[in-house]
Formats: structure tokens, sequence, C-alpha cells
């Protein structure tokens, strides 16, 4: 019979799976049936799991992802030039591990927020530490950061992000300052971590979000060159789904709302 000492000892173990898996055990008329070493890998196994858990929750509220999205409800049906062995050769995480750049691009509506949050959430389940960020919100801290001298934390904070996703670049116009300091970030990342960033604008027209010929080409030769491209086209996906449920009622897969 587990005695209360042994189960306080395993709370000061913080081994809050295996007594979780103990307890069911203890209710378990068929426990017998299973010789020692079984019913310890049990309790390893439930251990692990607790914890993998725990730290994935973690990885994720610290992410502050936009939508909850995963690679697994990615719609492929809309004609938006999206291909399978793009995600596919995606999920793998190579490309975090390589510490290069993923640029998607297209129209409003095509799916690129969802699509960065899905590889996002990809990232963290792999155990990679992620942030979201919505361009304009991350230029208001970076201006709020250099008035109070907080900059250089946060530039160090941030370099310790495996995985930074900046959504929506050219969203807002904002001047060439921001844009020196978005160089900063990515020249602390550069070997360190990676970046994905999403944009309605084609790659071809950042020089012009930037203003500045020398800042623009900096990043441009710092984000393109070796990065993972997605570039979708066609209709907004919240156009056709409003039609299609006009005529069908509510949609099914997640993405749709995003």
């Amino acid at each position: 019979m587990l005695t209360h000492p042994t189960l306080d000892q395993l709370r000061a173990l913080r081994l809050e799976g295996m007594i979780e898996a103990l307890e069911e055990q203890r209710r378990d008329p068929n426990i017998a049936d299973l010789d020692f070493e079984q019913r310890l890998a049990l309790l390893v196994q439930r251990q692990w799991l607790w914890k993998s858990n725990r730290a994935l929750a973690a990885r994720l509220q610290q992410a502050q992802l936009k939508v909850p999205a995963t690679l697994e409800d990615i719609d492929y049906r809309h004609p938006r030039g999206l291909k399978r062995a793009q995600i596919e050769q995606l999920r793998v995480n190579d490309w975090i591990g390589q510490r290069r750049t993923c640029l998607i691009t297209g129209p409003t509506g095509c799916g690129k927020t969802y699509l960065g949050c899905a590889l996002g959430h990809q990232a963290c389940r792999d155990g990679h530490r992620t942030l979201y960020y919505h361009a304009p919100k991350l230029f208001r801290d970076l201006q709020m950061a250099q008035a109070d001298g907080s900059l250089a934390r946060r530039l160090k904070q941030w370099a310790r992000i495996t995985l930074l996703i900046i959504d929506d670049l050219g969203m807002a116009a904002t001047g060439t300052k921001p844009y020196r300091e978005l160089l900063e970030i990515i020249d602390d990342r550069l070997g360190k971590g990676s970046v994905l960033i999403t944009s309605q604008f084609p790659v071809g027209q950042w020089h012009e979000l930037v203003g500045d010929a020398t800042v623009a080409d900096a990043l441009m030769d710092r984000l393109v060159h070796q990065a993972y491209r997605i570039e979708l086209k066609g209709e907004s996906m919240r156009k056709a789904r409003a039609a299609d449920d006009r005529s069908h009622g509510p949609p099914s897969d997640s993405e749709s709302h995003a």
C-alpha cells in the first residue's frame, strides 16, 4: 500500500505524472498481471508525458501565437498556390536547425497568418522557443524600448528565441528608423535563430517599404538569402468561405477563421 510519506516525497520531487499513474494502478484490478518492470515503465512513461505536455504548454504560452493553428488543419483545397510538399519540408524543422528564414507572402485573406502560426506551433512541439509579433506592435515596442532605455535588454531577450515570427510586415507606414532596429534584431539572430516573416507585399517590393536603400539592401541580404519562400496567390479565403457559408452552412476547417 502506498503511504502518504511516499506521496509527499514524490510531490517534493515534482513527479506529478508518476503520482497520477500510481493512483490509477492502485485502482486497476488487473494491474497485478504486470510485473514490476512493466509497472515501473508505465510510471516513467506517464511522468515523461506529463513533463513534455507542461513544457509544450509553457512554450505555447510564451509564443503568444495569434491563432491556435496546426499544420494538420491546413486547407490545401483552396486554389492559392500552396503545395503540400512545401509544408511537409518545413514540418521537420530542419530550416530552424539550420537557422534559416521563411518568407510567406500573398494577398490579404490568403492564410499567411495561419500558416505562420501553424509553423510556430510545430516549432513549439519540437522544443523550440518561439515568439509571435504582429509587425506594427513589434515596431511600437521597439520605439518604446528605445525611449525608455530597455532596447538592449529586449534585443538580448529576442536573441534567445529560436524562432521569431513577424506577421504582416509592411502593414503600417513606419518610416526608416524601425527598419534599422529590425535590422539590428536580424543581425543579432544570425547563426543563432530563425525568422519567419509574412507580408502582403511581394519580396520584390520590400525595398519600397524600407525607404532607405542601404538599410533595405542589408535587410534583404540577411533575410532573402537561402530563405524558404511561400508565395500565395488567389482570392481571399475569408471571402470565398463567406460565400460558401451562405450556401452550405458554417465551415468545418479551422483555417477559414484565420
